[in-house]
């Protein structure tokens, strides 16, 4: 006969279905004992076999590499192609500073890397350090990391389930499954098995690793440890899930490829046609071909994209939006479809009584969650307790007959206990009862606890005057049969079954679970407590309607984002008649049937990809279905926020375009792999961060909007000097001085550009679209042709007057400079006319950083430390004046263009498509800004 100890334990997987097994074959196939457990020598062998019940940690990068990749970037190249440039010209403060961005940005993005490997260590947090275990017929407390497939687990209330078990004997347990499963209820577990094609939420016999015990005790045989259970699916899930770049990473990446190689080229071409063509030396053609490409890049790019990005993100932690990731702060304003959770996210994860139903009357409650404000609605309009006194005599039952309790703590209100029994406190509170006082004047003297066999909770009280009552509550059904007599006002009235069940429906058709209440008077000498006690007789006082309810703030950024053209959805792990009325009342998904995980597992991906671009309700969904439906999401082009707060949601929330986490109540898991963090667990400030978003990548565009007409009038006025042999009016050095102290000075106040007011009134952006449009090529051509001809246009008058080639020279960079600083009022807005006070003052930066800009430009003319440097001379007023009409001059054309666009532009669109944004030159989106 062979012994136990040499037989294996099958290795765990999700065809075995143990959820589908009974008990007795379950102990049989793990050769296990349901009172003994394993012998110590047998889970020692198990041990050393099968690993220890943790997760493997993965393999990872050096830091070494992965900090040499932070450079692996165009701009990067390019940002040390510039500082290369101005350590060849000796200008060793510039690539000085430009080396330091560099470095700068390499340590960000050093430091931000490894998201995915911080969520794998939370998710290894979560695993119980210690458990109790019966092995060999005796309890022993040992690490959660040393049990072993086939051992007997012991569980009590508070314990943290340390792996995944099959429920062998339970006795009123009930298990917080919600980080796993995201279920807002608790869960009631049984050793019964269910059908094999049940989800994981209705996987009553079983018991997750990392979900909390809420209440009751049993005992269970673990069938799978480490990465073998539902935990460490998420665990390799998430390792495999590659995360997405940013709509604005990919579009900066194409425009920094596209720019480089425009400037290789032109550089390129330049140097054969000056040496071939026009004789030349290479020396010269060189130095010329350097100040070419210096003024062609636009080294302040890189670094004003993160003040902006870095500015963002301070403005939205003030709206309680933590970035952990810069690019994130724009992706935001890019989302075409919020991928929400319900339980934590739409609602407050707080059960809520929301609906009484006495004999008479049904009356709404309003509030949300464990604090206790709100009040009663009767038909819609507000209605006093006190008017009813059957509502204070059915909130006293549910007080009494209730083993919660409801502590105000470090100015947030907390439940200990079941929290539906939670939701009856903060009822009675409501209502205006004192919990304290109630239990006081009326104290227990017996209890009939709840056990699913019964399905109901009964208590003996008395109220110090000699009367003792039996106060009632549980599954309406059960209480229903116990009842002789409902309550209406102040009459009893024969139990009408049909008339109580027909509540109940209606109650449950609008996603509520219900309660019910009962009362039964018994004789004072009553010392005890026993089921025929209650086994009819009983007075039924109401029902109570139970939900976790939307946020009310929620209701309203739904229709924000609705009206911004963002579409939100709901992926939830709960029922899907729940979740289909909260998304009704949130206006999501309305009249529309809710998907559920096993639908979903019936589809492929295209057909996937179908239903979720016409369902917005998915529900009973697994952690691998939240994966599929973003990726199906993403598959159609849109780009993607994820919100959620438990482990399950950790695997889509990095896969997602942006992934969003919720801080309050959110596992470490989700936080660590999020690409922001809410503060307040609230969906409503998505919405503002959104707002923020759109603002941020309005200001990137109207920067590089303002950068490139000045580098390209910059390299006009070069090539030109090149093509005619002329002197050439611009050397490297002041090149340089023009786009790192001037431009990027004037640049930088576009980063402090607020959103504009309309930013939330127009559709997404289209992710594919690249970020200069023909209109901006447009416009580049145009201002850049505007600064050359101001700029070239008086250095050769200049040099025709007989003027020096320095003063030539220091007038054509200030026309530049002072083009810049009138074209800076320009690019405030891409298309509305910058004449007004908004336009003038709404920014105060922009004033500032021209006074500071006007500051440096006459240091570069009067000051001879800077004319030592730069080869520049005093400039009378009469040329001041000259230069001053250069600014002007470019200021007025660019704003002339902007009218007769918006005037073109309304002719030519249709009404209906100027409202929509489809505008062809330009989109209506643009005229907007």
């Amino acid at each position: 006969m062979i012994e136990r100890t040499t037989l294996e334990p099958p290795p765990t997987d999700e065809q075995e279905h143990w959820h589908g097994r009974a008990v007795a074959e379950v102990v049989a196939c793990l050769h296990t004992d349901p009172r003994r457990g394993l012998t110590v020598e047998e889970a020692a062998r198990r041990l050393a076999q099968h690993g220890p019940n943790r997760l493997p940690s993965p393999a990872r990068r050096s830091a070494w590499v992965r900090f040499l990749l932070q450079f692996h970037n165009v701009l990067i190249y390019m940002m040390l192609a510039s500082a290369v440039v101005a350590g060849l010209l000796s200008h060793w403060i510039d690539a000085a500073v430009l080396f330091a961005a560099v470095a700068v940005n390499a340590v960000i993005g050093f430091l931000q890397e490894g998201k995915a490997e911080e969520a794998l260590d939370a998710i290894r947090n979560l695993l119980s350090l210690r458990t109790t275990a019966i092995r060999q017929g005796e309890r022993i407390q040992i690490a959660a990391k040393d049990l072993v497939q086939g051992d007997l687990v012991t569980l009590a209330s508070g314990d943290k389930i340390p792996a995944d078990l099959r429920v062998v004997s339970a006795k009123s347990l009930f298990v917080n499954e919600a980080i796993l499963t995201g279920e807002s209820a608790v869960v009631e577990k049984s050793p019964a098995a269910v059908p094999i094609e049940a989800p994981l939420g209705d996987r009553r016999c079983l018991l997750y690793s990392g979900t909390l015990v809420s209440s009751g005790q049993g005992t269970g045989i673990v069938v799978a440890t480490a990465s073998r259970t539902e935990l460490g699916r998420i665990s390799v899930m998430l390792e495999d899930v590659q995360e997405m770049t940013t709509p604005l990473v990919r579009q900066m990446a194409a425009f920094s490829r596209w720019l480089a190689a425009a400037i290789g080229l032109i550089a390129v071409s330049t140097f054969f046609t000056g040496v071939l063509w026009r004789g030349h030396s290479a020396d010269d053609m060189f130095m010329m071909v350097v100040a070419l490409a210096a003024s062609s890049i636009p080294e302040g790019l890189p670094a004003i994209m993160t003040i902006t990005l870095a500015l963002g993100v301070r403005r939205m932690a003030t709206r309680n939006a933590i970035v952990r990731r810069l690019p994130a702060v724009e992706t935001l304003g890019s989302v075409t479809v919020i991928c929400s959770d319900k339980t934590g996210t739409l609602t407050k994860n707080e059960m809520t009584v929301q609906s009484i139903l006495t004999g008479k009357l049904t009356f709404d409650v309003s509030g949300a969650g464990y604090v206790p404000e709100g009040g009663l609605h009767l038909d819609g309009a507000v209605v006093s307790p006190g008017a009813h006194p059957e509502i204070a005599e059915l909130a006293r039952a549910g007080v009494l007959c209730n083993d919660a309790s409801l502590r105000h703590v470090n100015g947030t209100w907390q439940v200990e206990g079941d929290p539906t029994e939670g939701a009856l406190c903060t009822l009675a509170v409501k209502v205006g009862l004192d919990l304290l006082g109630e239990r006081e004047n009326r104290p227990r003297v017996d209890a009939i606890p709840f056990e699913s066999e019964h399905r109901f909770m009964a208590t003996l009280n008395h109220d110090h005057e000699g009367n003792r009552f039996i106060y009632l509550k549980g599954a309406p059904e059960r209480l229903f049969g116990m009842c002789t007599t409902y309550r209406a006002g102040s009459l009893e009235i024969p139990m009408d079954r049909a008339l109580w069940d027909e509540r109940v429906q209606a109650t449950a058709g609008r996603g509520m679970r219900t309660l019910a209440i009962a009362l039964k008077r018994v004789s004072a000498t009553q010392l005890d407590l026993r089921f025929e006690d209650v086994d009819g007789g009983c007075t039924l006082l109401g029902l109570l309607g139970i939900i976790d309810p939307p946020r009310e703030e929620a209701t309203a950024a739904v229709a924000d984002c609705a009206s911004a053209g963002i579409r939100v959805k709901m992926i939830t792990g709960d029922h899907a008649e729940t979740a289909r009325a909260i998304g009704a009342r949130l206006g999501i998904g309305q009249d529309k049937p809710a998907m559920t995980g096993s639908q979903i597992e019936q589809l492929d991906d295209e057909q996937l990809r179908l239903a979720v671009s016409d369902l917005d309700v998915f529900a009973r969904t697994s952690p691998a279905h939240k994966l599929r439906l973003v990726g199906a999401l993403q598959a159609s082009g849109q780009i993607v926020a994820m919100t959620g707060d438990g482990v399950n949601d950790a695997p889509a929330l990095k896969r997602a375009d942006v992934g969003v986490a919720m801080g309050l109540k959110g596992t470490d898991a989700a936080k660590e792999v999020a690409d922001v963090v809410l503060a307040d667990d609230n969906f409503a400030t998505i919405s503002g961060a959104v707002r923020e978003g759109r603002g941020i990548y309005d200001s990137i565009r109207k920067f590089i909007l303002f950068m490139l007409p000045t580098n390209g009038g910059e390299a006009l006025v070069v090539t030109a000097a090149i093509l005619f042999e002329w002197t050439l009016p611009l050397t490297a050095a002041q090149v340089l001085w023009i786009n790192m102290v001037t431009s990027s000075t004037l640049g930088l106040a576009l980063a402090f550009e607020p959103p504009e007011s309309d930013v939330m009134e127009r559709p997404p952006r289209d992710p594919q679209a690249p970020l200069l449009s023909w209109f901006f090529v447009w416009r580049l051509a145009m201002v850049s042709a505007l600064m050359m001809t101001g700029a070239l246009g008086l250095f050769l008058w200049e040099l025709d007057r007989g003027a020096g080639i320095e003063r030539a020279r220091t007038i054509a960079v200030s026309a530049v400079v002072m083009a810049e600083m009138w074209y800076l009022l320009n690019s405030r807005y891409i298309l509305r006319p910058v004449f007004s006070r908004e336009g003038l003052f709404g920014n105060s930066y922009v004033w500032m950083v021209i006074g500071a800009c006007a500051l440096l430009q006459l240091a570069y003319v009067h000051t001879a430390p800077l004319q030592a440097v730069f080869h520049s001379t005093d400039l009378s007023l009469a040329e001041w004046v000259r230069v001053l009409v250069v600014g002007l001059f470019v200021f007025t054309i660019a704003e002339t263009e902007k009218a007769i666009i918006r005037r073109v532009s309304r002719q030519q669109a249709p009404p209906q498509a100027a409202r929509s944004g489809t505008a062809s030159f330009p989109s209506q989106r643009e005229h907007h800004r």
